[in-house]
């Protein structure tokens, strides 16, 4: 397809390239879409859809294309990323610096057409006044083959995965869709997955505050059904994404299930120390190609990382455990919390490396019950897959403090495992203060507290596991 204009029973064309020669003048554009955001609100009373879009003369940065209209249904619902879009007496803007082309309720019209895999030449969807001219498919047709040679070129740096999140930013994210989850409330959770571990966090929260307001397992409210975990990778960080308000589910239909995709200005956030996604107003989901080379690359590196399970090659995958415990089923591979909770049989024994992010009670004079004097305890146990509660409880407390060596031997032996220090002047070392819990190795044991619903109500406690003292 040439640069020059295209002139078509009197509609006159532009090319990308050409579009910013026209500031403040109405334009007629074939492109192809790149991005799209999901439809969301406004600050008036319209509703909003942003693509970016290429051609052939303008691809190394896609240009904004601004929809309104006062409900969804009149919006641009892509089918597919890729898919071609024509826009008819669209107005060309300069916002900020960077030209756009922006929808007139009194006079635009936008049709939308198959990508490159497309072979019927009618679209698929078409805005009001907007009128087909038998020409026009000749340019949807030229668009589609173009399409089918063009290579879209990633830096993999402007994407990174989940071990390299830092901070709470925006960033660019390809990652694997591995579940939806709507819940009662009408909040939407995506479950993305890259096969790297995230980094562990701070923890911010009040050990005092644990009995009444406990550290969360998982930002939603409820867990997932046992069975939808089973379809979840063992290795690997998962992620939630949720959405901001006003954000309509208008394009969930691109996050398919199984596909790798490509999110431009995610939110990331860090609450209750646990990584996750926003979709926000500006957030939008990218084109990706069948042999995109950055997803090509991203899947090799996951399946590696899966491959490790299969070859019993753990330890290469695990962070290195400090000398804090020793466990007495040490010969065992240890695995990691989502396949403890994903096990096939409800009664098991695991060897974990894990992170203790939170106990209740805390103080060590309330560690023991005041009718029978022996422990009983819970642990907020963490690792890059999933957070669960283990009991600490009668022998197996025993063994993990050694006994009853009293409260101060308790309370170090406990601030160890929380990562809590005496810096902060608190009598243990632990209210108001951040917690950075180290790395170290526990075993586990499941267990059901009814036959009648054994996986329901299976529950898992800490055995097999002491806490060293220190050698000074």
């Amino acid at each position: 397809m040439s640069n020059r204009k295209r002139i078509k029973l009197g509609l006159t064309y532009s090319s990308l390239r050409d579009v910013s020669k026209s500031v403040n003048q109405k334009v007629n554009v074939i492109g192809v879409v790149l991005e799209t955001s999901f439809a969301k609100e406004t600050t008036g009373t319209d509703e909003c859809c942003i693509l970016r879009i290429i051609d052939d003369t303008h691809h190394d940065v896609s240009m904004s294309v601004n929809v309104f209209s006062e409900n969804i249904q009149r919006l641009p619902l892509v089918a597919a990323l890729g898919d071609v879009i024509q826009l008819i007496d669209f107005v060309v803007n300069l916002h900020n610096g960077e030209v756009n082309i922006v929808y007139k309720k009194s006079s635009s019209s936008f049709a939308l057409y198959k990508g490159k895999d497309g072979d019927d030449l009618d679209p698929y969807q078409v805005s009001s006044r907007f009128y087909l001219r038998r020409k026009d498919k000749m340019l949807i047709d030229r668009m589609r083959k173009w399409l089918i040679n063009f290579k879209l070129v990633e830096d993999s740096s402007k994407f990174p995965m989940f071990r390299e999140f830092k901070e709470d930013t925006y960033i660019n994210l390809a990652c694997k869709i591995i579940y939806h989850n709507e819940t009662a409330n009408d909040e939407l959770f995506i479950f993305a997955w890259d096969g790297s571990d995230l980094q562990p966090n701070v923890i911010r929260s009040n050990l005092e505050d644990e009995l009444k307001h406990s550290l969360p397992l998982q930002l939603e409210h409820l867990p997932l059904p046992r069975g939808i975990l089973c379809t979840f990778p063992t290795m690997g960080s998962i992620i939630r994404i949720t959405f901001e308000q006003g954000i309509h589910k208008s394009h969930l239909h691109l996050l398919c299930v199984g596909q790798w995709v490509k999110f431009t200005n995610l939110r990331l956030k860090v609450d209750d120390g646990l990584w996750h996604g926003i979709f926000t107003l500006t957030t939008k989901v990218r084109y990706v190609q069948n042999e995109d080379q950055l997803i090509l690359e991203r899947q090799r590196l996951s399946d590696e990382r899966l491959s490790l399970i299969s070859q019993r090659m753990h330890d290469l995958s695990f962070p290195q455990p400090l000398s804090i415990t020793v466990n007495y089923y040490n010969r065992m591979t240890p695995v990691t919390l989502m396949s403890v909770l994903t096990h096939s049989e409800v009664t098991a024994i695991f060897k974990c490396v894990v992170r203790v992010v939170a106990a209740t009670p805390y103080q060590a004079e309330l560690l023991c019950s005041p009718t029978t004097g022996r422990y009983n305890m819970r642990l907020t146990l963490e690792d890059s897959t999933a957070r669960i509660h283990a009991y600490v409880s009668d022998e197996d407390g025993e063994t993990l403090f050694d006994g009853y060596p009293g409260p101060e031997k308790v309370r170090m032996k406990l601030k160890k495992l929380l990562g809590t220090s005496d810096s902060d002047g608190s009598n243990d070392g632990v209210k108001g203060a951040l917690r950075n819990p180290p790395w170290v190795c526990i075993c586990l044991k499941s267990y059901y507290l009814s036959k009648d619903d054994i996986w329901g109500s299976r529950n898992f406690r800490v055995f097999g596991t002491k806490i060293m003292e220190d050698s000074s």
